[in-house]
């Protein structure tokens, strides 16, 4: 599990990075464990990804923040990594966990500037947390108990991060799930973090679980996805809302769902092709203001 999630988080810091240090001339990425366990290899492999973009970070200021409970390994692996970035990243080690992130992000004066958060267990789901990692330029992820009727989204999307996913992650040994949930404001955030989450090693031993999903199924991650499921989706969302563009039904897809906006596509002719949706006009190309509608034609 682990594994998976930090997979999850270095590759979207692996977008993240580079693409902020365009923009200003400073930026924060806070890492935030509950569990100190998982903290080092976490931190150390962010670290690694600022390590790989250093020299776009020439004349700028990179703060790292990493909150976790002190062991003497933490710091004993970080020092090598931070050793090798330039002077313009400076890393912080803070004692405790999620719920020290309002206190460090005012020490390390983060007010304004793009803030990648990391919020992993107890306290992570905090109003005043979340309250702290949101802002204009702040995108965070959130990992906590995969409990029924726990979703993050309601608390993200009140926090101020518009656009929000949740998946859950369900491993193969019976182990507990997780929950993860992306939260930000811009859709080719939220488009980039759905690619790369089914670009995670189909090997892992997990699979996810859309929160949404009331039969709670299992989707395999080497089926890239099965559409199947989003088929289902994509009929519960017509029958609860009446008919839809495609332009519609893929930003219900990117927004409501674990899927991408990609997937709707494929969905849809599968759809088609059964009788299970109409669409109109009923012929040419499947383009963006299509409207599709459940059931079959009169």
């Amino acid at each position: 599990m682990n594994e998976v999630l930090r997979e999850v988080l270095v590759r979207h810091a692996e977008v993240w990075v580079p693409r902020v240090s365009g923009r200003g001339r400073r930026a924060v990425v806070a890492l935030a464990y509950g569990d100190g366990g998982s903290a080092t290899a976490s931190a150390e492999a962010v670290l690694g990804v600022v390590a790989e973009y250093a020299d776009r970070l020439r004349g700028r200021q990179l703060t790292v923040l990493v909150l976790a409970d002190a062991t003497e390994e933490l710091p004993a692996r970080l020092g090598p990594v931070e050793a090798a970035l330039p002077a313009e990243v400076a890393v912080h080690l803070v004692p405790g966990g999620p719920a020290r992130l309002p206190v460090a992000l005012k020490a390390a004066g983060a007010a304004g500037a793009p803030l990648l958060s990391y919020l992993d267990g107890p306290g992570a789901t905090d109003r005043a947390v979340l309250a702290a990692a949101a802002g204009r330029s702040a995108e965070v992820l959130v990992v906590t108990e995969a409990a029924p009727d726990a979703s993050v989204r309601p608390a993200l999307r009140d926090a101020g991060f518009p656009l929000v996913a949740e998946v859950d992650l369900v491993p193969g040994d019976g182990s507990p799930a997780r929950r993860l949930a992306f939260g930000t404001g811009y859709d080719r955030s939220l488009e980039a973090f759905k690619d790369l989450l089914w670009a995670v090693d189909e090997y892992a031993g997990v699979r996810y679980r859309d929160p949404a999903d009331p039969a709670g199924r299992l989707l395999d991650i080497a089926l890239d996805p099965e559409p199947g499921p989003l088929r289902r989706e994509l009929l519960a969302e017509l029958d609860r809302s009446g008919p839809r563009t495609v332009t519609e039904l893929r930003r219900h897809a990117l927004t409501g769902t674990v899927y991408r906006a990609a997937d709707v596509q494929r969905a849809l002719t599968g759809l088609l092709h059964s009788g299970a949706v109409t669409r109109d006009p009923e012929h040419g190309r499947l383009g963006g203001d299509a409207v599709i509608a459940a059931g079959p034609q009169p």
